[in-house]
């Protein structure tokens, strides 16, 4: 074991205990950061949520100087309620070549790796720095992430490539599809069932939203895909609806209806117009429920928004990840990551990562030796390229 990977797994253990599931506050894992990075001369900067419950985290490690690479990271974990795990998901436990526990995999294994660099960046002296971001609320629509970056950018100089270390198999990911997550709340207009067309059913109403989403995603699926879609598993834009929720009783007309949807847009097609769609649907739908009683309607919120990740032709970034692991694929995929962010903003992006996409949120979720293992070797080969 290396001494890089060795101080790694001591922090991961360290991070792993930290339950900070996304509707809990992730301060104390945000205190034990900032004191270890004190510990080694280096300077922690917060950026806090509206109710300060919960935080981001950015620090420069070595010369304020540009041309350095971000490695970015989130905090937050999903939970573990109803799951059966074989170990307690708060405690780091080793079984036959995996580390088990809540996050080793997405992705406290990359932000104890991301923090093990730090030691090793400043024994050597490196010559360009390394940069840290450890954000909030990722796997609630990556929302913590835009106000970290932004000060990120405002206060150290320009990066040349940032590594989002999402779980690949330390394969390079140069693009991901775009999110956008919509809450719709119907209002409805109450009458016993018997009257029925007189009232107004937000569940019945929502069908017809649920209706529009079956055949746009046909529509999409049928249609030829382009030549940036074509790389994606399903090669096209998806819509779904996660839940849904509503009525008071079997014989009463719905008053109320709430469904979350959510769209997955592969690169090249604009959130924006999706969102225009969205919302001129439940506009068309509101009117005809105004059309039978004036206090009905649609109340249509946006609850995330990732930009897709899209390809860099010789991106910084990609090459890099190339360059310190020998892989030269180029990989997509159809989740969402920190990495649009990033690209909006300026940087050159790549997801890289060690784990399996395959084991985020599952339970008994881990990590592989091996797979944590050459995420250290890559730590180390990151450092001598700053160096030299």
């Amino acid at each position: 074991m290396t001494e890089t990977e060795n101080r790694a797994r001591a922090i991961l253990e360290r991070l792993v205990a930290f339950p900070t599931v996304s509707r809990d506050s992730n301060l104390p894992l945000i205190d034990w950061v900032e004191d270890y990075l004190a510990g080694h001369g280096v300077t922690a900067h917060r950026v806090w949520n509206e109710d300060r419950t919960k935080a981001g985290l950015y620090a420069n490690v070595g010369p304020e100087v540009a041309g350095g690479v971000v490695l970015s990271g989130h905090s937050d974990v999903v939970p573990v309620d109803g799951q059966a795990w074989a170990s307690d998901p708060w405690t780091l436990t080793e079984r036959d070549g995996r580390l088990y526990g809540r996050g080793t995999c997405d992705m406290k294994g990359f932000v104890a790796l991301a923090l093990a660099a730090v030691p090793a960046a400043l024994e050597v002296g490196v010559r360009r720095p390394l940069q840290l971001a450890i954000s909030y609320d990722e796997e609630l629509g990556c929302t913590g992430a835009p106000p970290l970056i932004a000060a990120l950018a405002r206060a150290l100089p320009p990066a040349a490539a940032v590594v989002v270390g999402e779980p690949s198999m330390m394969r390079p990911i140069e693009g991901h599809k775009g999110g956008m997550g919509f809450r719709l709340r119907l209002r409805g207009h109450e009458v016993h069932s018997s009257l029925l067309p007189e009232g107004v059913s937000a569940i019945h109403e929502a069908g017809r939203i649920l209706d529009w989403v079956n055949r746009t995603n046909a529509a999409l699926a049928a249609a030829a895909p382009s030549v940036a879609a074509e790389r994606f598993v399903p090669p096209f834009t998806t819509v779904h609806v996660g839940r849904i929720a509503g009525g008071t009783a079997q014989n009463i007309t719905a008053g109320g209806c709430e469904l979350t949807l959510d769209i997955r847009a592969v690169p090249g097609e604009a959130l924006s117009v999706w969102e225009e769609r969205v919302r001129a649907l439940a506009d068309e739908v509101a009117a005809g429920m105004r059309a039978i009683h004036p206090d009905t309607g649609i109340e249509v919120a946006r609850i995330f928004h990732v930009p897709p990740l899209a390809p860099e032709p010789d991106g910084a970034a990609v090459s890099l990840v190339h360059a310190l692991t020998g892989e030269n694929g180029r990989g997509v995929v159809s989740y969402g990551t920190e990495g649009g962010q990033f690209q909006d903003a300026g940087y050159s992006a790549v997801i890289c990562g060690p784990g399996d996409i395959a084991q985020a949120h599952q339970p008994d979720e881990f990590v592989s030796v091996a797979q944590f293992r050459a995420g250290a070797a890559f730590i180390d080969r990151l450092v001598a390229h700053l160096s030299a």
